[in-house]
């Protein structure tokens, strides 16, 4: 009962220290809000309010129903220009795309002649450039097929591919990135939180007088340990429903409360490895240099970024080892399709267990480390 309450009462030095150091205050406030609204809106790989211009040469029922097609908020309405002013208005920065629709382009069709469009691009804006033609080709081919169709030209294909999108109809990035920057944010702050917390106590001087008190290195380890993933649980739960939910409206599925159970099991793991840095480092920059070395790969190696599936099997196997593995999978099944406890209890399990390894290997450490000093 003593050691629970040296515990509880060590946690909240912790958080006043650290709610007196604004530098890494503000860094928890930026990487669970600006952060990720930045991240989900500056990385979108969809194509967004493009501007086109239409040169309608035909005049005719198809070539209008072709106009009409290019809708927001893929497209800004298509305004309607003349030949001449095609090079002007690209050299200008004006349109991204210009769609010239020649003359008799609807008889040819009809008459099995060879009819072509031509879609002039300024491919300074690449991304939107290859993204817009692609959707600027799908909306063509469609009108015509429907157009052909209907006047009896063309029978239908045998076969029709319907793709239906689950969870994220649009397929909109947003959606994606939002809610993987929170997840890479937790790994982030909780192994700088807690390293930062351990160099913290030896640059002031503050651990020699941790060592006089009555108290085990077990205690001002586990204290570190709940104060800071405390701290950052609490951030996670705001960020998701005032940033993700509130500010960019993607909609979580799942339970909040479940994925925040999960990620509190995540967290043992997390600030373990934070005070193990913590018991290395000697200094605030050396930690830094050594957490580098340790969050990149568990971030850029996760599945937050690309699916292991596409990863070697040789490196998805080895993988299976990383909690932060299995944390962005429960995320994803719990946050995007909706999943309860039966069906993600078994990672919940694995990253616990895998970070009940790593506090006792921190603990370990640190008490050779308080020995030390």
């Amino acid at each position: 009962m003593a050691t629970l309450a040296n515990i509880v009462w060590l946690g909240t030095k912790e958080l006043r220290s650290f709610g007196r150091d604004y530098v890494l205050l503000g860094l928890v406030v930026y990487s669970f809000s600006l952060a990720i609204l930045a991240q989900a809106q500056s990385s979108s790989q969809e194509l967004h309010n493009a501007a086109i211009a239409i040169v309608d040469e035909d005049r005719s029922t198809l070539s209008r129903q072709i106009t009409q097609a290019f809708l927001p908020p893929h497209f800004k309405p298509p305004v309607a220009i003349a030949e001449r002013d095609i090079v002007p208005a690209l050299n200008a920065g004006t349109y991204t795309f210009v769609l010239d629709i020649p003359p008799r382009f609807q008889a040819d069709l009809l008459g099995l002649k060879p009819a072509r469009l031509q879609l002039d691009i300024d491919a300074t804006a690449m991304v939107q450039a290859g993204l817009g033609a692609a959707y600027a080709q799908q909306i063509v081919a469609d009108e015509v097929a429907r157009f052909v169709g209907r006047a009896g030209g063309s029978a239908p294909a045998p076969v029709a591919l319907v793709a239906r999108i689950a969870f994220n109809p649009n397929a909109e990035t947003a959606w994606f990135t939002s809610v993987m920057g929170i997840l890479n944010s937790v790994t982030m702050l909780a192994i700088i939180l807690a390293g930062a917390a351990v160099v913290r106590e030896r640059e002031r001087g503050t651990l020699e007088h941790l060592l006089v008190m009555p108290v085990t290195p077990f205690e001002i380890a586990m204290a570190k340990v709940w104060s800071n993933g405390l701290v950052i649980l609490v951030a996670v739960g705001l960020s998701l429903v005032l940033v993700v939910r509130g500010l960019l409206h993607v909609p979580i599925i799942g339970s909040i409360p479940l994925f925040l159970v999960g990620t509190a099991a995540y967290l043992f793991f997390a600030t373990a490895i934070g005070l193990f840095l913590g018991t290395l480092a000697r200094s605030m920059p050396q930690l830094g240099l050594i957490y580098l070395l340790v969050y990149l790969p568990l971030a850029m190696l996760s599945g937050s970024n690309t699916p292991l599936e596409s990863m070697p099997p040789w490196l998805a196997t080895l993988l299976q080892a990383s909690p932060t593995v299995h944390f962005v999978a429960f995320a994803q099944a719990i946050l995007y399709r909706g999943a309860g406890l039966d069906a993600v209890w078994p990672r919940i399990v694995v990253v616990s267990a895998i970070g009940a390894v790593f506090v006792v290997a921190a603990i370990l450490r640190f008490r050779k480390t308080v020995a030390l000093s």
